[in-house]
């Protein structure tokens, strides 16, 4: 067993009060691994589906990873003893492949481990390929009140290009099943797509809004290392086209009624992501499954978590119950990046109360960075919150290399 155990630093925080806690559960097989894919993400293999019907895992692997999630929860509860769960994610990987029936069973026994609160958001990402309509009424039947569908485009150059395994007739009817079901769901598009151009972006949005969902999101096709596009790069739009393709996004939206309030988040109003929100105001996760992340704090330390990551061995790892792979404190000095990381790409930004309760530091500490990121006009603030500016907004990365310590 390679668990990574590091010894606490000197300095010790203290928590008057310990942040909210969510629960992630990562299902990791997808029909086929997108090109610009760098999540721990796998093709399935053993897939059951008569011809036409959507795509599924084989039945015995599906059954066996279930029984693994419950024995990794069943290890990770003494470290959330009596702390309510507000919120629960199914993501992936792509976790509309599995049986509602797997889904329903998976939030039985959470349920009955846990203490899921009485309105607790309840969300599971679905890509358009994998829709049925019995299906998705058994999942919101099961539990799930809450939809993030990975549509990325509507128009089949865009989804041929993306590799993506639906086209344009399947997301067309992924969302009216959507609809018809849920009443809250979110649609995933992307832009800068290879050939796109401002009107091809914008013509995404409309089709996306003609669902009324009460969340959408828009990513930057971004080339990340270990992809298939990392090794063979496609060409797509410059810096300064992209930009104007965010800066339309973004007024189009709002004209809509949405409200922008992280980079790449926009909402109706009162209907944010509050599982997101969690992550972005630093609060607790614990995250089961191949891969999966937690951020956990006690009473006088922050850990950070990673289980095996493939999903052979996480079998083999949870069964024997050892399933996380990696475990360490964060020390003192990183948990102010950590949470400015996070925090700093909220459009409202945040209380500085929230960066004390949340570290159990001072402000004061970062008094240096507040200033060196003020003067370069990447944060406005006063004495009681900050915020990025839009300039901190398009240059997100460097207002937060500014909080980076050596």
């Amino acid at each position: 067993m390679s668990v990574q155990q590091l010894s606490l630093p000197v300095r010790a925080v203290a928590f008057s009060a310990l942040p909210p806690l969510s629960m992630y559960v990562h299902i990791p097989w997808c029909v086929r691994k997108c090109p610009y894919c760098d999540f721990n993400s796998h093709e399935m293999r053993g897939n059951v589906s008569a011809p036409g019907d959507a795509p599924a895992l084989d039945p015995s692997l599906e059954a066996d990873y279930v029984a693994a999630l419950v024995r990794d929860l069943d290890e990770a509860l003494p470290n959330i003893w009596g702390r309510p769960v507000r919120t629960l994610f199914f993501g992936g990987g792509t976790p509309s492949l599995f049986s509602a029936a797997s889904i329903d069973a998976l939030l039985s026994a959470i349920r009955a481990r846990v203490t899921l609160t009485a309105d607790a958001e309840i969300t599971l990402e679905a890509n358009p390929g994998t829709f049925e309509a019995r299906k998705f009424a058994d999942f919101r039947a099961a539990g799930i009140n809450r939809l993030s569908i990975g549509v990325q485009s509507f128009l089949p150059a865009n989804l041929k290009a993306l590799g993506r395994i639906h086209d344009d007739a399947q997301a067309w009817g992924a969302l009216e099943i959507a609809r018809s079901n849920f009443d809250n769901f979110n649609i995933d598009l992307m832009y800068a797509l290879p050939g796109q151009d401002l009107a091809g972006a914008l013509a995404d949005i409309e089709a996306a809004l003609e669902f009324s969902p009460t969340h959408l999101s828009a990513y930057h096709l971004t080339i990340e290392p270990n992809t298939l596009f990392h090794r063979h790069p496609p060409v797509v739009p410059d810096d300064d086209v992209a930009a104007d393709m965010q800066e339309a996004i973004e007024a189009r939206l709002a004209r809509a009624g949405f409200v922008h309030y992280e980079t790449s988040a926009f909402a109706q109003p009162q209907l944010q992501s509050r599982h997101n929100l969690n992550y972005w105001t630093f609060g607790d996760y614990l995250g089961i499954g191949a891969g999966a992340h937690s951020k956990i704090s006690f009473a006088d330390r922050v850990v950070r978590q990673m289980r095996w990551k493939h999903p052979r061995e996480y079998l083999e790892k949870a069964a024997a119950g050892i399933a996380i792979q990696q475990e360490q404190a964060v020390s003192i000095d990183a948990l102010p990046f950590e949470f400015m990381m996070n925090a700093l790409r909220l459009i409202d930004g945040v209380d500085l109360e929230l960066f004390e309760a949340r570290t159990s530091l001072p402000v004061h500490v970062v008094k240096k960075e507040l200033a060196e990121a003020e003067s370069r006009g990447l944060i406005e603030r006063d004495y009681r919150h900050l915020r990025p500016t839009l300039k901190g907004q398009r240059f997100l990365n460097d207002l937060l290399q500014v909080f980076l310590r050596d």
